[in-house]
């Protein structure tokens, strides 16, 4: 599993401009809010969840949407959605709860995790991450961690949720 200076290093290796800060630990919207400071862009809150069928997905939603598990799990068909252990969470995007992110689909490489992004990314800005841990947030564009995602086999299924 990667550590955040080498996600750095591949993102740098793709040519993927990016910026970081540091900030205090942060495990939900509520404390990332506080503790973020001004940073443009999307900020987002991410979902690893599973099945009963043991399939996986990590949801990317911007940090303000109301997710409906029920809902999204007809929408996706996978049925019923719980959210992953943090010992599946660990083996398959190699982070620990509180810093699951979209860039850990680089721990991925079996390929395991369906990805799902939010359709709002789209309307502009860069998008905050965790890189790896709660520590820090990195902005990327959404061209960008496009790309990311396609350097890592990843390709998002793009998905409209209620503001």
């Amino acid at each position: 599993m990667l550590t955040p200076q080498q996600l750095f290093s591949r993102l740098h290796e793709l040519g993927l401009a990016h910026r970081t800060v540091e900030h205090a630990p942060v495990h939900t919207v509520e404390e990332a809010k506080r503790h973020r400071g001004v940073l443009p862009g999307h900020h987002i809150k991410n979902l690893f969840l599973r099945n009963k069928k043991e399939a996986m997905w990590l949801v990317v939603a911007i940090e303000d949407r109301a997710i409906d598990l029920k809902q999204l799990g007809e929408r996706l068909g996978a049925g019923r959605l719980s959210f992953g252990s943090p010992e599946r969470l660990r083996t398959h995007l190699g982070v620990e709860p509180g810093s699951v992110t979209p860039f850990a689909v680089i721990n991925d490489t079996r390929h395991a995790v369906r990805l799902v992004l939010d359709a709002g990314l789209k309307a502009g800005g860069p998008v905050n991450a965790h890189p790896l841990t709660n520590t820090m947030t990195t902005a990327i564009t959404l061209a960008d961690l496009l790309r990311f995602f396609e350097a890592t086999g990843h390709a998002p299924q793009w998905l409209d949720f209620p503001p």
